[in-house]
């Protein structure tokens, strides 16, 4: 089904937000649109809804089974407001949302749907799951100058670490149980990155409920959404492998001529399996096994 635009959605589509979990890809470019939306179909979405401009155009199966909507996310706070848009008409689903060439994994999600693991999560009382956005991109650059490539795709094995998150409205103490995280590419080439853009945390799983909304540092303004944990023991964390910051350095003026290779000794094929996250630490299980 397609709107032509979020209000339309909004008003006649609310039936593809009856039944969780619910994945929202917003499109910002024409790379890996149908891989992204079949990935997520695969692990087990009840609907997958994708904002993207309406030049795009979609295979004729992901036209019957994606609702689709003509929105333009390219302007600076559009993605929080169509999401918080969504979440204020949303049921308390649990949803997704992420971008084009990103691709949602959670322990076990080969043998597992994404069902089962929000289930588990709502057992143990949480309404979101920390999500660590780990970057991909292509082995050569030469031969994929958008450094995107799903058959050669590389991550960084190391170089990740997390910082106190400081509390403003508290003489900046520490938050309790919430972290900033870093690495990958943001922080390989940090000086061609802003500061404020170069965590690699989002919450990108998480309940709607009314009030809830979402900030434009990909936190909610629900304290407790953006711990990694609850207070009596770890809970499941994810990854979305993500080709964005890739991309975003080689389409940059002010970058792409500085940056001849991705690889560094830390690279590492890229395995597309749950098991090679959680065996480097970029996910954990929590009490799910």
């Amino acid at each position: 089904m397609r709107y032509s635009s979020l209000s339309q959605f909004l008003k006649d589509g609310k039936a593809a937000l009856a039944k969780g979990p619910v994945a929202i890809v917003m499109v910002e470019d024409d790379v890996e649109i149908d891989t992204t939306l079949r990935h997520h179909q695969q692990a087990g979405f009840a609907s997958v809804i994708a904002l993207m401009p309406p030049m795009f155009d979609l295979p004729r199966d992901l036209t019957e089974t994606v609702s689709r909507i003509d929105h333009d996310i390219s302007t600076e706070g559009a993605v929080e407001d169509a999401l918080n848009r969504i979440i204020a008409v949303a049921p308390p689903v649990w949803m997704y949302y992420g971008f084009n060439a990103e691709y949602l994994f959670y322990p076990f999600c080969e043998t597992r749907s994404v069902g089962e693991m929000l289930a588990f999560q709502t057992e143990e009382r949480r309404d979101a799951v920390l999500t660590y956005v780990v970057d991909l991109y292509a082995e050569d650059l030469g031969r994929f100058p958008d450094a995107v490539s799903l058959d050669h795709a590389h991550l960084d094995r190391s170089g990740y670490y997390a910082l106190a998150r400081s509390d403003p409205a508290n003489h900046n103490h520490p938050k309790e149980r919430q972290l900033d995280f870093f690495g990958g590419l943001r922080w390989r080439f940090e000086e061609h990155v802003p500061s404020a853009r170069r965590k690699i945390d989002r919450i990108a799983l998480f309940r709607a409920k009314p009030g809830l909304r979402l900030r434009a540092d990909h936190t909610f303004n629900d304290e407790e959404y953006n711990t990694y944990a609850c207070p009596w023991h770890h809970n499941i964390t994810a990854a979305v492998c993500s080709f964005r910051t890739a991309k975003a350095l080689k389409r940059n003026p002010g970058s792409t001529y500085d940056i001849e290779t991705f690889k560094w000794h830390n690279s590492a094929p890229f395995e597309w399996h749950s098991r090679q996250l959680l065996d480097l630490g970029l996910m954990e299980p929590g009490q799910w096994f």
